[in-house]
């Protein structure tokens, strides 16, 4: 088999497994978005806090 034949299998393979579309059933994104939100909060906190000199 070539490489092209079985990068195509390969690629056929995840397309029949992704028929789901990818989410969770556990997997609020609200939480998610959230969490992320708050931790990009914290790491703009956290930069202005070392940055007192200006």
């Amino acid at each position: 088999m070539s490489l092209t034949g079985t990068a195509a299998a390969s690629l056929v393979t995840l397309a029949e497994g992704a028929e789901h579309g990818g989410n969770h059933e556990s997997l609020s994104p609200y939480l998610t978005g959230g969490g992320s939100l708050f931790a990009l909060l914290l790491l703009l906190w956290i930069t202005t806090r070392f940055n007192r000199d200006r």
